[in-house]
């Protein structure tokens, strides 16, 4: 095998640059400062008297076309004043076969840099071997001072991995501080004789560990040893060499040779090998190697702040600042909250704030409390209060509206048992786990918030047994809300047409359903002081409790009766099928307007059906009307349903039908009163009962009709709003946004 060991000619020159010679203070402005795109900063230089000594001297040689920068016989990549080092180019030593020969050709490589400015750096340069079957040494003077090898090796490519070199194809080993020389060599025990066919050669080269990226190609190719001409970059620390002279002693300048010129620079010890560097200040960037060549850094550009910081640029420095409500935390270099700021911030805001809700509250609490005071006013409230407090057995309650809310779960829908045109009725529980109805009206006119009070006054003295009692009701807001007894059985209306028709109801009991709330309805018109006119009378408010009683209803149109012939009702109100024709002609409510609807809800248990149907033929759209016709006609059965004809006597339905015809009439003076009607109504209950008893039944019926007494005492009257609960069968106002006492 030929062996052959080329010593690379950057150490002889060295050598020689190495001795001590003159510093050149002042870098002439002639002297070049670039070559081939490389800078050639100051101590280095290019041409007699423009580096610090002949160890900086660089040469500028032109290859071709290109001018290439080179120290010896190395070629210069680039020159780090901030890190003391150069990169170079130096060789790869090669162990390949020789198909030709069948011998392996070795080319050994040792660069020498002894007694001179530069270290190969243990920092950034690894020695490196590439091969499958490849191990290499490295070494310093004859291997007496340092040796060290990388052994690499591999079957078949396969196993190979770009990226790599941990060993297989690829190995990797540090080198020791202070080298100025090395030496490298194969193994011949390791060849690639046998593998040629997939790997070749083997290299080994002290290169720049950052610019190495193994590839699988390096082993099958020489492209490892082409891509730079058998060349790999490598890094050189450089220092100030004079002898060993340490920063200490060069600052004290006693041979006028101390490097660092600039007033804002600093001695750098050298960390690979004696001597020291020369570094700009912190704060400072350039040349410290020159007068005034360090300048102050703008380290804001840099953004060297935490994020949220604002930073300021000083001489030599930077400050960071925060934004207000923040503190800078130096130890984490973060904008932290000033806790103390926030805290006295906050406290001060929170003070602040109930300050100003506390005052917001009383002000609104004296706000609610003064409107609440004149709805009172409005409605009648002290009026009221006055005679409540003279009459101190009246069974009546003034309710505050946080009461009603309580009761009522502030208004949830779950409680809602009724709606209509005039409002929504609740069912809630008021002191005592006492169940109450509790109406909220839509709206109410001027002149009825006015006379609420005085009315209420009248209507709580009612009571009587067919009629909802008024228990009380609530005046501090815009609309008052009226509280009744809770009837829990529905409306007659459901009993006949709605959602209990299913139930067994003989017609004994509707006929003294009937009765009954005909008498509610005589007291109110006969024996209530003053008079009181229902103007909704209708099935479904006619309320039936638990032992199905009537209770005559009204949650929106009973109204006291005019005590002059001004008062007339300016707003039409009631429900189709029940209005009297009368009073939708002359617009004034009166007792008999009652009696005309009552005659409807006779007609409505005597037939079955709905007062106004909406479709069918014209004629037949009205119950009142039809009925009529048939008894002009003499045809009553046409109206009736077959099975009351086979159940009832002919002569109770000719009763109940004439009482009808008698209510419906068109001339409301020759309607009989509610007093005749509910006498007439006992009396057909009674030949119901005993039909041989008609005799005593008519002697009854006319002592009734000369003067008799009334049924009930007079002490409080009942609800004067429609009825709850209101179904979806029901027919509907004729106006469902009359408001409360709409008139």
């Amino acid at each position: 095998m030929e062996v052959r060991f080329l010593q690379f000619g950057l150490g002889l020159l060295l050598l020689l640059a190495a001795r001590h010679a003159p510093v050149t203070a002042v870098r002439s402005p002639q002297c070049q400062s670039q070559c081939g795109g490389v800078d050639i900063p100051y101590p280095f230089g290019i041409g007699d008297n423009c580096s610090l000594s002949s160890g900086f001297n660089v040469s500028c040689k032109v290859q071709g076309r290109t001018s290439k920068p080179f120290i010896g016989k190395a070629e210069l990549l680039n020159i780090s004043l901030i890190s003391a080092t150069v990169r170079v180019l130096l060789p790869i030593a090669t162990h390949c076969y020789n198909t030709s020969s069948g011998r392996m050709d070795f080319s050994g490589k040792w660069v020498n840099a002894s007694n001179a400015t530069y270290r190969f750096s243990d920092v950034y340069n690894k020695f490196t071997v590439i091969g499958c079957n490849t191990l290499a040494y490295i070494s310093h003077m004859n291997g007496t001072s340092y040796q060290s090898g990388c052994v690499s090796t591999c079957s078949n490519l396969s196993y190979v991995t770009n990226g790599s070199c941990s060993g297989i194809g690829c190995c990797q080993t540090a080198i020791p501080k202070g080298m100025d020389y090395y030496r490298v060599g194969f193994d011949r025990g390791f060849n690639t004789s046998k593998i040629w066919t997939f790997n070749r050669c083997s290299y080994a080269a002290l290169m720049e560990a950052a610019a190495f990226n193994f590839s699988t190609a390096y082993i099958s190719t020489t492209k490892f040893n082409d891509t730079r001409n058998g060349m790999a970059p490598s890094v050189l620390d450089w220092a100030i060499r004079n002898g060993s002279m340490s920063c200490e002693m060069a600052k004290q300048n006693k041979t006028g040779t101390y490097a660092c010129l600039s007033r804002n620079s600093a001695c750098v010890e050298s960390t690979n090998g004696p001597g020291y560097a020369c570094n700009c200040s912190q704060g400072y960037e350039g040349n410290p190697y020159l007068a005034d060549g360090c300048h102050d850094v703008n380290e804001c550009n840099n953004s060297p702040c935490p994020s949220g910081g604002v930073c300021t640029n000083t001489v030599g420095h930077y400050q960071c600042s925060c934004r207000a409500g923040r503190k800078l935390s130096k130890l984490k270099n973060a904008c932290d909250p000033d806790t103390g700021l926030i805290i006295g911030v906050t406290i001060g805001f929170f003070v602040l704030m109930v300050f100003c809700f506390s005052g917001y509250m009383i002000l609104q609490k004296r706000k609610l409390t003064k409107v609440k005071k004149e709805h009172f006013r409005q409605h009648g409230g002290m009026i009221l209060f006055e005679r409540m407090k003279l009459e101190k057995g009246l069974a009546f309650k003034i309710f505050t509206e946080a009461e009603l809310i309580h009761a009522t779960n502030n208004y949830d829908n779950s409680t809602i048992i009724g709606k209509g045109g005039h409002g929504m009725v609740y069912k809630g529980i008021v002191k005592d786990n006492v169940p109450v109805a509790i109406k909220r009206c839509v709206m109410i006119d001027e002149r009825q918030k006015k006379e609420f009070g005085q009315e209420m006054l009248i209507l709580s003295q009612v009571n009587h047994k067919n009629i909802v009692k008024l228990v009380g009701c609530c005046l501090e807001v815009e609309i008052p809300m009226l509280v009744y007894e809770f009837i829990s059985n529905g409306t007659l209306f459901e009993l006949i047409h709605g959602k209990n028709k299913a139930l067994q109801i003989s017609f004994n009991t509707l006929l003294r359903i009937v009765h009954e709330a005909a008498e509610g309805l005589s007291f109110l018109h006969s024996y209530a002081s003053p008079p009181i006119i229902h103007g909704d009378v209708k099935t479904a408010n006619i309320l039936l409790d638990g032992n199905y009683a009537a209770k005559v209803s009204d949650f929106g149109a009973s109204v006291l009766a005019p005590s002059d012939e001004d008062q007339y009702v300016t707003m039409v109100q009631g429900t189709c099928g029940y209005l009297d024709p009368e009073y939708m002609q002359t617009c004034q409510l009166t007792d008999k307007s009652d009696v005309y609807s009552f005659g409807v809800i006779v007609l409505e248990v005597l037939t079955g059906q709905m007062p106004l149907k909406l479709d069918g033929p014209e004629t037949q759209k009205s119950l009142s009307s039809s009925f009529l016709v048939a008894m002009k006609q003499n045809n009553l059965d046409a109206v009736l349903p077959s099975h009351l004809k086979g159940q009832e006597s002919a002569e109770l339905i000719r009763g109940l039908a004439e009482l009808a015809k008698q209510c419906l009439d068109m001339c409301g003076t020759n309607r009989p009163s509610m007093k005749e009607v509910a006498d007439e109504l006992g009396r057909l209950r009674k030949l119901s009962l005993h039909p041989w008893a008609q005799l005593e039944a008519e002697r009854e019926s006319s002592q009734s009709l000369l003067g008799g007494t009334p049924p009930a005492n007079f002490e409080t009257i009942e609800d004067y709003t429609s009825g709850y609960p209101t179904q979806e069968g029901e027919i509907l106002p004729m106006n469902p946004g009359s408001q409360y006492y709409a008139r």
